[in-house]
């Protein structure tokens, strides 16, 4: 049986296409959100684990407009994470799951100048209780590059535990998978 396309109104979206934190607006992207994103695509150490190389401006495009279009095929998606105060977008944090992958996971990406201050822990766990609410029926992973310890530390501290590891495109990956929220 073939899944329906999602409509453009989001009336197929199965989870919500904005979330708040209390510095974070998570949002579907505009086409506008490339240049910001480009800062981290085209930074050869933030995708050393993920493309491997630096993007140039017409591979952020294409890299937003196939996380955009994640939305449209899936239900769900990566969200642009923009700062509240500043409006500016650092990066992007959501749902992920490419065909190859081996599961739904969290995928988080942000400028190197946003690393260390919390903005991805923080955007991680509201990712973690919406798809609580929305998807429950398992808990997402996080799907990452054995030697990406900066991920890995990440992922741990979100309360994601080491679920397996296991040979991906070459190398080894390990499968992190996020705790599902307590229900009251």
């Amino acid at each position: 049986m073939e899944t329906p396309i999602p409509m453009m109104d989001g009336s197929c979206f199965k989870v919500p296409q904005r979330l708040e934190t209390e510095r974070l607006v998570l949002r579907m992207f505009v086409e506008e959100d490339w240049r910001a994103l480009h800062e981290h695509y085209s930074d050869a150490e933030c995708v050393r684990f993920t493309f491997g190389r630096a993007q140039s401006e017409a591979g952020s495009w294409r890299a937003m407009a196939s996380m955009l279009g994640h939305w449209q095929l899936r239900g769900y998606g990566p969200y642009a994470l923009e700062e509240k105060a500043t409006r500016l977008v650092l990066g992007t944090v959501g749902l992920w799951y490419p065909i190859d992958w081996p599961e739904p996971e969290i995928k988080w990406a942000l400028a190197r100048r946003h690393w260390g201050q919390g903005y991805a822990s923080e955007a991680v766990r509201a990712v973690q209780a919406m798809a609580g609410d929305s998807l429950p029926g398992l808990p997402p992973i996080s799907f990452i590059n054995s030697a990406n310890a900066a991920s890995i530390r990440l992922a741990l501290a979100v309360g994601a535990t080491l679920e397996r590891e296991t040979e991906f495109r070459g190398a080894c990956w390990h499968v992190y998978r996020h705790p599902s929220p307590r229900r009251a």
